[in-house]
């Protein structure tokens, strides 16, 4: 086999670049043994290509050729038949499977590792290898690595060496020598055998011939271990000197290292009772000031506050593990435990005594206003509404001011002892509620008086008292607000009637009034100040707490305002206008401040009650324009919530402008000028007394007008509808009041116009009978100047009764009607000019004439 592999080699592969690595010599299965050979190979060249070849011997038997070349990448399986028990058998699967008898075992295993081996390292699509054994596989070639199959070089794989250029003519020489090296290998192999026999014999004998040689090198090498021996003595004894001297140096390292391990510990020693003694020593005039400073003076609280920082200091110094084993730090905490405990009493009753005084001190001041208030006979509302004249809360700042000395102290309470600080906070918020509740009230009581303009009347309806309760009810305050109106609104049917007062008994100086009202209330009071409790937090501080405080402490500020909006409400539903706009900016400019502080949370809440209030005004307006009913004995006119709605939009402008909440304004007149406009085509449509064009005409141009006139940029759209619906309506009505004043003349020429349109020719009218000149010049005669006249005099007359006199529209319909009968008298003329050319008939009326009646007539009347 391995000759054949020599000539395959030689003869086939080497001439295509090609290495030969493995080679089989097989036989189809099942069929008639015509042997071939299946060679696995390689090329020589890069990028290197592997190959199954098929190679048989010619029809004459002298060489080989190929027959069938598979590249082993598409080669998918290997079926080796039977791990187990030994088989020649096994399939190759290419494109189809081709099934091979090996002629000996050996050689199928041999080419199946070959396979696997080139496999595992140049085809990364891997094969399936069936029932073959595990063996025959180098488990040790990791998979999908590009390593050497067996070793370093590609010809270890069948375990073949190329012979370089010299070995291959020196064996070409040798076999030249002899005949039979080809034909007979066995017994040239028999012959080299002999030959490396000899050669071994010469080997030996040439070794036994330098035995003097290498006598003389033992015998120099015996020398050179005797100086070896001298060499290690002479280190021995130099090495036992050197360990005596070793453990000298050892000792002298370990007393310094002793020595300056005890420097080292000494001065951290000296380090932790520095830091014990700077960090936790508290001075006596400290101590002094915790245990019998003055807290009533303004230098003994400094002292104490300054104390008291330091004793904080000092106990929450961050001390080192190990220090609160020692005895002294211990003892030293405690001392500091006791000094706090014995402050934190000292303080909260202090401050606690602190609150009482004041509070009552505020008391005696209120006491004593209200006895002088009774002695001298004043009644206390109207003194308090003189008092309150910009609407503002008493001031507390000399109680603040006293307060805000201690706040740096409550500070330290707060994170020292927080169950003393929570006491004696609520403590404070009990007196401050109780204090503001009766401030707010009164407050609110003077605000309402105001509103409703009955200061000086305020002793009729029981304002007494620093509580600030009004004994009379509501709807007193607004019978009152009623009395005090000076002027009234004549119209019978308000639109904005609400609950029991009507907004036609309130004049601009009343709503002027509110506004004022409301502004001095929102701008100049409390609510707009947080700061003004500032007592024992920092004045410009907004956390959690003080937001918590606040609500406590103006508990009744929301209810208040609620209360004063729903009056202003009741008084006047135009009210909530004021109030939407003053309150928005009083919520934007809180919450461009803290969007989250109680100023803002609160007056938030109580916008969304002004909004409420102000959409249910909006859907009155609404409901009362459905709900509007007229009469049928008088003429309609501009209706009530047409001149209502011009009434509100003047006002809303004068209100809301460059308020910030422009958009809801906005909106609500989008609602109320569609109901407007469909209420406006409903009562149209109802009126019995006034025809239909002249409401929708009038009403319309009168909305036409006032959106003219405000330039509300929302309602364009609706302006330019209103103009439609006015001009549209206007001619609806001329065309409809005018109707055909010449009658008879009329139907002749519509006569006239149905035979052309049938397709007589218009000069060959005047030939039908019922056409003829003599019937035009009949009917012209009926309509004479002075009948004419006196139709148009009727005419106007009746246009008269149907035109209010608020819109003043007489003399336009007047106008439109005119340009309307010489359209007419022009349509005739021309008929005439065309059906009866040269006939000379003209109208007994001239368009000068028609000028003439219509001017004469306007000015008789």
């Amino acid at each position: 086999m391995t000759a054949i592999k020599h000539a395959l080699q030689r003869d086939i592969f080497t001439p295509n670049d090609e290495r030969l690595l493995s080679i089989v010599n097989v036989c189809k299965a099942g069929k008639k043994k015509r042997n071939c050979f299946l060679c696995a190979t390689v090329t020589t060249e890069r990028p290197v290509q592997v190959k199954v070849i098929k190679v048989k011997k010619s029809d004459k038997g002298d060489f080989y050729k190929r027959q069938i070349a598979w590249e082993l990448r598409d080669l998918t399986v290997v079926d080796a038949k039977d791990a187990i028990k030994e088989s020649s058998e096994f399939d190759l699967h290419f494109d189809k499977v081709y099934k091979w008898v090996a002629s000996s075992i050996a050689e199928k295993n041999t080419f199946i590792s070959c396979i696997w081996k080139l496999n595992q390292r140049y085809i990364r699509k891997k094969i399936d290898f069936i029932n073959v054994s595990s063996q025959l596989l180098e488990e040790s070639v990791p998979s999908g690595e590009n390593q050497n199959v067996a070793g370093t070089d590609e010809e270890a794989v069948d375990e073949y060496q190329e012979l370089n250029a010299r070995e291959e003519q020196d064996i070409e020489i040798m076999m030249e020598g002899c005949e039979y090296a080809i034909s007979n290998a066995e017994a040239f192999a028999d012959k080299l055998s002999r030959e490396l026999q000899v050669l071994d014999g010469a080997n030996i004998q040439s070794i036994m011939a330098s035995e003097k040689q290498v006598n003389i090198l033992m015998k120099l090498l015996d020398e050179a271990l005797k100086e070896v021996d001298q060499i290690e003595w002479k280190l021995s004894s130099y090495e036992d000197m050197l360990r005596s001297v070793k453990e000298q140096m050892d000792q002298i390292s370990e007393s310094n290292h002793l020595i300056h391990l005890s420097n080292t510990n000494n001065l951290k020693l000296l380090s932790e009772i520095e830091f014990l003694v700077n960090h936790m020593d508290l001075a006596k005039g400290h101590i002094k000031a915790l245990q019998e400073g003055d807290l009533s003076s303004s230098r003994g609280i400094e002292a104490c506050t300054n104390a008291a920082d330091a004793l904080l200091q000092c106990m929450n110094v961050a001390l080192q593990p190990g220090h609160e084993l020692l005895h002294a730090v211990n003892q030293q905490q405690q001392r500091f435990s006791d000094l706090r405990e014995l402050f934190a009493r000292r303080l909260a009753s202090h401050l606690n005594n602190v609150f009482v005084q004041q509070f009552i001190e505020l008391e005696k001041g209120l006491s004593n206003r209200a006895y002088y208030l009774s002695v001298s006979g004043h009644d206390q509302s109207s003194t308090l509404a003189q008092h309150s004249a910009e609407l503002t809360l008493p001031n507390h700042h000399p109680f603040h001011r006293d307060l805000l000395r201690y706040a740096k102290l409550m500070e330290w309470l707060k994170n020292t002892d927080y169950g003393k600080y929570e006491g004696l906070t609520k403590n404070y918020m009990d007196y401050l509620s109780r204090l503001y509740d009766r401030e707010i009230k009164d407050f609110f009581e003077v605000a309402k008086i105001k509103m409703t303009g009955a200061t000086k009347e305020g002793k009729k309806f029981g304002l007494h008292g620093s509580s600030g309760k009004l004994t009379g009810s509501t709807s007193s305050l607004n019978k009152l607000s009623v009395q005090s109106s000076g002027s009234r609104r004549s119209q019978s049917s308000s639109l904005l009637d609400m609950g029991n007062m009507s907004a036609s008994d309130l004049d601009v100086a009343d709503r002027t009034k509110f506004d004022k009202s409301d502004t001095e209330e929102t701008d100049g009071g409390t609510l707009t100040r947080p700061h003004n409790i500032g007592g024992l937090q920092s004045a410009y501080s907004e956390n959690h707490m003080i937001r918590q405080m606040m609500i406590k402490i103006f508990r009744c500020v929301e209810p208040e305002l609620n209360n004063l909006i729903a009056l202003g409400d009741k008084i006047d539903s135009f009210n909530s206008l004021y109030m939407l706009v003053k309150m928005s900016h009083h919520v934007w400019t809180a919450q461009n401040v803290d969007p989250t502080s109680f100023l803002s949370t609160t007056l938030g809440n109580v916008l969304v009650t002004v909004k409420r209030n102000f959409d249910k005004c909006i859907s009155n307006q609404i409901k009362q324009m459905e709900d509007v009913k007229i009469s049928k004995k008088s003429k309609v006119g501009i209706l009530p919530f047409v001149a209502e709605f011009e009434e509100f939009a003047a006002l809303a402008e004068s209100i809301f402008r460059n308020a910030e909440r422009r958009g809801d304004l906005d909106k609500a007149y989008l609602k109320l000028i569609r109901a407007v406009f469909a209420n406006v085509e409903k009562v149209a449509n109802e009126s019995q007394k006034t025809p239909r064009d002249v409401v929708m005409m009038e009403n319309f141009h009168h909305i036409f007008a006032t959106l003219s006139r405000l330039k509300i940029s929302c309602l364009e759209a609706e302006k330019k509808e209103a103009k439609q619906q006015y001009t549209d309506y206007l001619q609806l009505y001329v065309i409809y009041s005018l109707g055909q004043p010449l009658e008879k003349l009329n139907h002749f020429f519509e006569g006239v116009e149905a035979r052309v349109a049938q397709g007589v020719r218009e000069e060959e009218v005047s030939y039908q009978l019922a056409f003829s000149k003599q019937e035009l010049r009949k009917v012209i005669k009926e309509y004479p100047g002075k009948e004419v006249k006196k139709g148009l005099d009727n005419l106007y007359r009746k246009v008269d009764k149907h035109l209010c006199e608020e819109e003043n529209l007489l003399q336009v319909v007047w106008h439109s009607m005119q340009d309307e009968f010489i359209r007419q008298y022009k349509h005739f003329e021309g008929l005439i000019a065309r059906c009866y050319p040269g006939s000379g008939i003209t109208m007994e009326f001239t368009i000068q004439d028609i000028l003439d009646y219509f001017s004469s007539i306007a000015q008789s009347h």
